[in-house]
């Protein structure tokens, strides 16, 4: 107990509140965690939290990719 304030030992879940579903890539744009993840994480063991929290940076560019814009609708 630190300051009388009970701390649990948890992984915070990494949501944003831009909560959107990239239609391909099937992950949220705001925490980029799967629809399933997201559902599950409640139930989740520290362990499986650390995890996914580990492997979401390498989620990002998934992301970031340009469709192609003007350029590619125009064949330019």
């Amino acid at each position: 107990m630190k300051d009388g304030i009970w701390m649990r030992d948890e992984v915070e879940s990494p949501c944003v509140k831009v909560c959107v579903v990239h239609p391909a890539e099937r992950i949220c744009v705001g925490c980029l965690r799967s629809i399933d993840e997201i559902a599950r994480w409640s139930n989740m063991s520290v362990e499986e939290r650390r995890s996914i929290m580990a492997d979401l940076a390498d989620r990002a560019p998934r992301l970031r990719q340009r469709r192609g814009g003007r350029a590619a609708r125009q064949g330019e």
